[in-house]
Parts: structure tokens; C-alpha cells; sequence
């Protein structure tokens, strides 16, 4: 039985009735097929009953009593597919967590982008390499990023690839945060070598210290803190963007206790500034499955566009289902998002709402590498506090690409990288990513703007 949505019958395939941004013109239509039907037998990797819980918790962000951090990878990689990596990846999201729930006294609801977040929508169909030009790359779910063009004729097997690497990456990413690594009483075992020396791991020790000090003062008031799990174990969810369809069509299932069909790549998945058309198959698709959802809003969105959106997505006004994740720019954010934040509020929709300060504040360095400034980074997340301030609004989280890894692709910050430093280690497979230092310095900054 398909769902009713907006007064038609849905199905995981009836986004195939609707213009599709950002889809890869896969050469083989069989091998496309037989790709597709391997991934619709394949277990799901995440359960209904975990997508319920995170939009629970993202009701309490949308009703001003959490804050929501989403973080990692801008495209995850399968080069670059260690245990080490995800481990250290997970160990900063942990530390963010830290500071800001110490640093600001708010839950944080933890959600990696990670566990599936192989695809990247592109802006031209070709780019230049090494002097050649060659189809873009999309992705490793898609393409190779290798300088050939053999390596870029998209392959729908890479589809299985990242299905069994998510797999094993989730594998990974329970057992840490379940088996001892998220252990509360570990607090200090989560900074990093390269990141205890700055300034940033030193005042994140200072807050450890003080843990450490709380868990020994509970212990002596005679609190069992053996009994009480949070402090021993943490969930993480998962998030990605819903770009290449036929892959989360695959992996779509009706969940067995209520009958609801759920989106089984990830607990959360996200319409991107490129595909968030109301009439499109991206947003057709995700209006029809039960996790919770979000959708980018660029500088181009009117507040019309975004409450037609709402309507689209949550017309039963769900706290929770909703998540409206705003890229604006640094320099415009006072401006445009205002008057967005107030036509929302008034059209009643419980969304939470989560700041993007990346991707509209991404510039070509003279050296011809993407890059982004940490001051310009931090000045949209100071714009957005203030646009929620004038509104009356709650400014519910934050989503950020980064890496536990001591790269050196965003300007400034803690390490204070510079433009000549760029090419020192600049791995990434497409957009810049902050590095271990900067992203814990943010979450410095971001623990005084909730305090504010």
C-alpha cells in the first residue's frame, strides 16, 4: 500500500515520474539494474524504531531545548577507509559534544555525516585536470576521482561498494560509542595528540578536569554511576544527502511495527540547495518516507519558497520531521534569513532550524584550491544567532564538514592556516574540511553564542 502525500499516491519509485537534478547518466542500463536489485535484498543499515528516536530528539531542538551538532566528511572516500580515520572522525564530534553541552548547559543530539555520504551534486558537467578536461567528478558512490577518463564513466557496483563500506563503518562507529570509547570517564583520552598542545586542547582539558572532578563528587554522594548508562555509552546517527535516488530507493523498507516506509540508508537524509524543487523527484521522495528530513536553503530561497517547502514536507505540522538547514553567507545572513525565520514561525511548522556556515562562504584561494575562512565560517553562525535573536526563534544546530585529521584546508582559526600552507596536506576528496584544532576552537565559539 503506497502512502497518501499531498493528495497522491507515493511509492519509493515515484520520484521516477519527476524531473531528477544531479542524477548520473549511468552508460549500462543492465549492470544499473542488477546493482539496484543486489541493493534491495541487502539488510537495511539502520532500523525504523533508531529514525524515531532521532526525530524525537530533533523535536526537542525544534522546541528550543536541544541543539543538534551534524558533522563530518564533506564526501566520504574509499581510499581513505581506515578504522583509525572513523575513530578520529568520531573522537572530534565526541569533544564538540563536550564543550558545547558543558560549555552552553544544552543536550546535544549527535548526527555524523558519515556511513554514506559518497555523492556530491556538482555544478558542471566537466572540469579541468591536470590540464585535461574530463566529465566531473561526483563522488566515489558514482565515479573515481582518478585524472582519466575511464575513471570517470560512472559505475552503479560503486553503489554496492559504499552500501558495504556504510555497513562496516556503522559496525564500527556502535562499538566504539557503545563499547567504551564514548565512556565518559575516556574525556581526556579523547584529545588528540596535535590538538592538546594548542590552546583550544588545553582549555578542552581544563573542561575534562572538571568532569573528571563532578563524576568523583556523584560518586562520593554514593550516585551508582556504573548504573547510569548515558554516561557510559552515546548514539550517534547518521545523515547524508539524498542525491542519487535509485540507491535510496533501493534501500527503502516498510517498517514491519507500523507499516510507514522508512529510508534505510541513514536515520536522516537532506534535499540539497540544487534539488530541493517542489515539483522535483528529490523532494517528492523524501516527502514520502518517515525519517526525519532536511532540506538546504540557499540566498536564492524567498520565504514563500521555504513555507511551500514546509507544506511539501511537513504538511502535518510533526515536530521533529523537518529540519531546515540554512546557507546563506557570511555577509548576507542578516538580511535574508530574518524574514524567512518570521514566515515560518508564522505558518506554525516545528521546525528545527541548523546553520550551515560552510558551503556559502566556499572561495577559489590564489593558489587554485577551494578553501573557506574560519572568520567567515564563525561570522554566519554569529549572524544566524542574531537573526534567531530579533525573530524570537530558536537556533537549533549547527552542520559543519570536517575531519579528525590535522589537515590543512580552511584558512585561519586555532593553527592559524594560511593561504601558502593550503598545499601542505589538503586531502579532501571535494570541499574544503576543518580541521581537529578549528573544529573544536568553533565549538568554543558556538558554546558562548548559546550561552549569549
Amino acid at each position: 500500500m503506497a502512502l497518501e502525500t499531498a493528495d497522491r499516491a507515493w511509492s519509493p519509485a515515484s520520484w521516477r515520474t519527476k524531473p531528477a537534478a544531479q542524477q548520473p547518466v549511468w552508460p549500462d542500463s543492465e549492470a544499473l539494474d542488477r546493482a539496484t536489485a543486489e541493493l534491495s535484498g541487502l539488510p537495511p543499515l539502520v532500523f525504523a524504531g533508531e529514525a524515531r528516536r532521532l526525530k524525537a530528539a530533533l523535536a526537542e531542538v525544534a522546541s528550543g531545548n536541544a541543539f543538534v551538532l551534524q558533522a563530518g566528511d564533506c564526501a566520504e572516500s574509499f581510499a581513505e577507509f581506515t578504522a583509525d580515520a572513523i575513530r578520529d572522525k568520531l573522537r572530534v564530534i565526541l569533544q564538540m559534544a563536550v564543550v558545547l553541552t558543558y560549555g552552553a548547559g544544552v543536550p546535544v543530539v549527535k548526527v555524523g555525516r558519515i556511513a554514506g555520504q559518497f555523492a556530491k551534486p556538482r555544478t558542471a558537467e566537466t572540469e579541468a585536470v591536470a590540464g585535461k578536461d574530463l566529465p566531473t567528478f561526483r563522488g566515489h558512490m558514482i565515479n573515481g576521482d582518478e585524472p582519466t577518463a575511464e575513471a570517470r564513466v560512472p559505475d552503479p557496483d560503486r553503489m554496492l561498494r559504499a552500501y558495504h563500506q556504510s555497513a562496516s563503518t556503522l559496525n564500527l562507529l556502535r562499538a566504539f560509542t557503545r563499547g567504551g570509547f564514548a565512556d565518559l570517564t575516556q574525556v581526556h583520552a579523547w584529545n588528540q595528540q596535535f590538538v592538546a598542545a594548542s590552546e583550544q586542547g588545553r582549555r578542552y582539558d581544563e573542561i575534562a578536569a572538571e568532569i573528571d572532578r563532578a563524576l568523583r563528587f556523584m560518586s562520593a554522594c554514593g550516585i551508582d554511576l556504573a548504573g547510569e548508562a548515558n554516561l557510559h555509552q552515546v548514539e550517534l546517527f547518521t545523515i547524508h544527502e539524498a542525491l542519487v535516488l535509485g540507491y535510496e530507493e533501493a534501500l527503502t523498507r516498510r517498517d514491519s511495527l507500523t507499516g510507514d516506509w522508512y529510508d534505510c540508508s541513514a536515520h536522516m537524509v537532506w534535499v540539497g540547495e540544487r534539488t530541493r524543487q517542489l515539483e522535483g523527484a528529490h523532494v517528492e521522495f523524501i516527502s514520502g518516507i518517515c525519517n526525519p528530513v532536511g532540506a538546504k536553503i540557499g540566498p536564492g530561497a524567498s520565504p514563500d519558497d521555504v513555507v511551500d517547502l514546509c507544506e511539501r514536507l511537513d504538511p502535518g505540522h510533526v515536530p521533529g520531521r523537518l529540519t531546515l538547514i540554512t546557507r546563506m553567507g557570511a555577509s548576507r545572513v542578516t538580511s535574508l534569513l530574518p524574514p524567512i525565520l518570521e514566515a515560518v514561525r508564522r505558518s506554525g511548522h516545528p521546525v528545527a532550524w541548523v546553520c550551515d556556515p560552510m558551503h556559502a562562504n566556499t572561495f577559489v584561494s590564489d593558489g587554485g584550491r577551494k578553501t573557506r575562512r574560519f572568520d567567515d565560517i564563525l561570522a554566519e553562525l554569529r549572524g544566524f544567532f542574531e537573526a534567531h535573536r530579533q525573530v524570537g526563534t530558536w537556533p537549533g544546530g549547527v552542520h559543519v564538514e570536517l575531519t579528525g585529521d590535522d589537515v590543512t584546508e580552511c584558512l585561519g582559526g586555532e593553527g592559524d592556516v594560511t593561504e601558502a600552507q593550503l598545499g601542505q596536506r589538503y586531502t579532501t576528496a571535494c570541499d574544503p574540511r576543518l580541521n581537529a584544532k578549528q573544529s573544536i576552537d568553533l565549538a568554543f565559539r558556538l558554546a558562548e553564542l548559546l550561552r549569549a
